[in-house]
């Protein structure tokens, strides 16, 4: 009977296309229209896992796009691992900016170039490939698995919020492995201990029952876009802070540990201005880039609309203005309660002559904080020592898992990042690509992870 690594070594070739069937699937959860491919790459990886040997193999209904569980328990005494990933992919517009077809993925100089390669199929494969090789070589796994992989994460997990309490005993773990993420380069490892969280609102302001002609009205009826302008900079100061009432109410403050850990994580300030093209970097006075992003919440504009937008010019007072905005969560920070600080704020704070109505959004995430002690990243950081041979930077994101917060409050399990990803891989972009040399790297350490776990 092979090992792992034999097995590993030998598949291979089998694997690579795999992942090239996986990448072709167009499963853009945010596009109602791809509703049915999201579907059928849940049908994809759920006859996946069980070609490598899991068990109760399920695609769940959620009311929305669907979750895939499989479990494998037969190692008593042992903990029980939930690994986690998702199968839906982001949009892929500029479609002009991609080199080649982003659902035909095109492998050159040691990278697969497709939507969802580094974010999160091809990292998301990794373990179940991984899995198969030990169930496959070992004939057992040393821990007891539960694989729980969603098609909703890049619209925010909206249905996972009633599903994850309503699953609680299908789902129960010691601990959870997540597959969405990554390290810090080629060479140097990371622990993600913080995420943040985030909730959105739609503001529409109204004036009159339609566009009314500039010259016989303006002046004398408040136009919708001037009032939504008034709003949104009513909503900063000068110095970057927040002017909603009540915003911070419940943010955890940065510990001097903390910001001693986001000190020691190498950052070029100067490249970044260069690398993004902007004149200067802008943010809430008192905190580095670097604690803006990981450690504090932010209010931003996402989008904003209104009256005449074409070639040339109309002369018109326009109706309405809408914009959209989202906020980024820290610990202990609760969107609901942001939200209602939100509609309060654009109550108050509405000129006269208008209406304005507040309208939530699906996203809606807690943010999400790893404890010093907690075992599982204790495990992933030998792990990863053994891999790189130094020790891994610990960082926050500044984007949303959703499903982390999700697992931490209605199953008591905290989740540790074991993802290869780098950030170079332009997830959420054009060209988007994995590194081979990652995919293959990613399914040893996996195993030997589990290994480490069962002892």
């Amino acid at each position: 009977m092979p090992t792992w690594g034999q097995y590993l070594e030998e598949h291979q070739p089998r694997f690579m296309e795999e992942l090239l069937d996986f990448l072709r699937i167009p499963s853009i959860s945010a596009i109602s229209a791809h509703a049915g491919d999201v579907q059928q790459a849940a049908e994809w990886v759920a006859a996946r896992v069980m070609a490598a040997g899991m068990e109760h193999v399920q695609i769940l209904p959620t009311g929305g796009h669907p979750v895939v569980y499989a479990d494998w328990l037969h190692a008593p005494g042992k903990p029980t691992v939930l690994i986690y990933g998702h199968f839906d992919v982001q949009p892929v517009d500029p479609l002009n900016l991609w080199t080649k077809p982003p659902f035909e993925p095109d492998v050159r100089d040691g990278k697969v170039y497709a939507r969802g390669a580094s974010d999160d199929k091809g990292n998301m494969l990794v373990p179940i490939l991984a899995v198969e090789a030990m169930l496959k070589g070992a004939g057992a796994l040393p821990v007891n698995l539960k694989f729980f992989f969603e098609g909703q994460e890049e619209i925010g997990s909206p249905q996972l919020g009633e599903f994850i309490p309503q699953h609680k005993e299908l789902l129960a773990c010691d601990m959870v492995l997540s597959s969405d993420g990554g390290q810090w380069s080629e060479t140097q490892p990371l622990i993600l201990v913080g995420l943040r969280g985030g909730c959105g609102v739609q503001i529409t302001v109204k004036a009159a029952r339609a566009d009314l002609h500039s010259g016989m009205y303006g002046g004398m009826v408040q136009n919708p876009i001037h009032a939504l302008a008034a709003i949104i900079a009513s909503m900063h100061d000068a110095d970057g802070h927040i002017s909603v009432a009540g915003f911070y109410d419940d943010v955890l403050p940065l510990s001097e540990l903390d910001r001693e850990r986001i000190a020691k994580v190498p950052y070029d300030e100067s490249a970044e201005i260069e690398s993004l093209e902007v004149p200067a970097l802008f943010g809430e006075a008192g905190y580095t880039a670097r604690e803006q992003t990981w450690g504090r919440p932010t209010l931003e504009v996402n989008g904003i609309w209104g009256g005449f937008q074409s070639e040339g010019i109309k002369t018109v007072l326009p109706s309405e203005a809408h914009a959209k905005i989202t906020c980024r969560l820290v610990a202990d920070q609760d969107p609901s309660r942001v939200v209602e600080c939100l509609l309060a704020h654009v109550k108050a704070n509405t000129p006269p002559g208008v209406t304005a109505t507040v309208t939530p959004l699906a996203f809606r995430a807690f943010p999400y904080l790893v404890p010093e002690e907690e075992p599982g990243n204790a495990a992933v950081r030998e792990v990863l020592v053994e891999m790189y041979g130094k020790e891994p930077f610990y960082v926050r994101s500044g984007g949303s898992i959703p499903v982390c917060s999700l697992f931490q409050r209605h199953l008591g399990a905290y989740t540790a990042n074991f993802a290869f990803g780098i950030e170079d891989e332009g997830a959420h972009s054009p060209d988007e690509f994995f590194r081979l040399s990652s995919f293959r790297k990613g399914q040893g350490a996996y195993c030997t992870l589990l290994e480490r776990l069962g002892r």
